[in-house]
C-alpha cells in the first residue's frame, strides 16, 4: 500500500506522462535542432522520472518500516501529531521570496534579482548557526552568472534588463 508520498508521486507520475503524450503533437522545425517540444519534454520527462523515484522510495520506506514493525515488540502508539506542520514557516518565507523577487525582477534585471534571490534563499533556509556566508555569495553568484551565460549566450533567450539598474 503506498503513502502519501508515494500517491503524490503516482499522481505526478499520470500527469507528467499523460502531457509527455500531448508534446508529440508540437511541430518539429526543419532548420533548427532544438523545437518548440524540447523544454516541456525535457521537465515532463525529469518530472516523470522524479516521480516515479518518489514512488519507489515511499514503497522501499514502507517495506522497511514494515520489516521494523514485525521484529518489535508492542509498545505505546506513534506520537501524536502537531497542529500545525512542521517548517510551515519556511514554506511561507520561500513562498514570499519567491514573490518579491518575481515582483523586483523587472526593476532590477535578471542577474541582480537572481543574486538576492537566490542569496536571500539560501540564508532563510540554513539554520541561524550555521551560515556560511561565503558560500552563500559564491553560489548566488554562480547561480546567476551560469544561468545568464547558458541562457543569453548558448540559447540565445534575452533575460530581463533592469529598468533600475539597466542591465
Amino acid at each position: 500500500m503506498l503513502g502519501r508520498d508515494g500517491w503524490a508521486g503516482l499522481v505526478c507520475l499520470g500527469g507528467s506522462l499523460g502531457l509527455l503524450a500531448l508534446t508529440r503533437g508540437l511541430p518539429q522545425p526543419a532548420l533548427v535542432p532544438i523545437g518548440p517540444g524540447f523544454y516541456p519534454r525535457l521537465v515532463l520527462g525529469s518530472t516523470a522520472l522524479l516521480s516515479a523515484m518518489l514512488v519507489i522510495a515511499d514503497l522501499l520506506a514502507r517495506r522497511r518500516e514494515g520489516r521494523t514493525r514485525r521484529g518489535r515488540a508492542p509498545g505505546p502508539g506513534p506520537a501524536a501529531r502537531s497542529l500545525v506542520p512542521a517548517g510551515w514557516a519556511l514554506v511561507l518565507t520561500t513562498f514570499g521570496l519567491f514573490a518579491a523577487y518575481v515582483l523586483l525582477l523587472p526593476g532590477l534585471g535578471y542577474r541582480l534579482g537572481t543574486f538576492l534571490f537566490v542569496g536571500a534563499l539560501q540564508t532563510a533556509l540554513e539554520p541561524p548557526g550555521r551560515r556560511r556566508w561565503l558560500l552563500i555569495v559564491v553560489v548566488a553568484a554562480a547561480t546567476a552568472w551560469v544561468t545568464h551565460l547558458v541562457f543569453e549566450s548558448y540559447l540565445s533567450v534575452l533575460l530581463p534588463r533592469g529598468r533600475w539598474t539597466a542591465f
